[in-house]
């Protein structure tokens, strides 16, 4: 029987959640196949775009990975920090820079849909 989208949707947001590392699409998959081997990576991919435009889950453009949301920032800016030596991620409110990343996209007349701002250096417990 086929799960209903919300459902998949939180099927895919709990494996997120159960992990404290960023975790692709196909890792997500894998684990998921462990319940339901039929499952395929279409599904899992609309989940996760579902979550990411619903502001539940980012996406880390940069090591093409996924987080879910642990912040709560309706019309903010995700700051997430991400360890290049454990891959640990840690968000943070940016509410502070969404005037100057507006007025930036402004000068260009260019009309962003999101804004994420992906930082990447090493952690406290790396750095010691």
């Amino acid at each position: 029987m086929r799960k209903q989208a919300a459902i998949r949707q939180s099927d895919v947001l709990n494996v997120l959640h159960k992990h404290d590392r960023p975790m692709t699409a196909y890792a997500i998959l894998d684990q998921m196949k462990r319940e339901e081997p039929d499952l395929a990576a279409p599904t899992v991919y609309r989940a996760l775009a579902a979550l990411t435009n619903q502001g539940r889950a980012h996406k880390l453009e940069s090591i093409k990975a996924f987080v879910p949301c642990r912040c709560d920032h309706d019309a903010a800016v995700p700051v997430l920090e991400i360890c290049e030596d454990c891959g640990a991620v840690e968000e943070h409110d940016g509410t502070s820079l969404l005037s100057e990343l507006s007025a930036i996209s402004t000068a260009s007349a260019f009309k962003p849909t999101r804004h994420i701002v992906e930082i990447h250096g090493q952690c406290q417990g790396c750095a010691a």
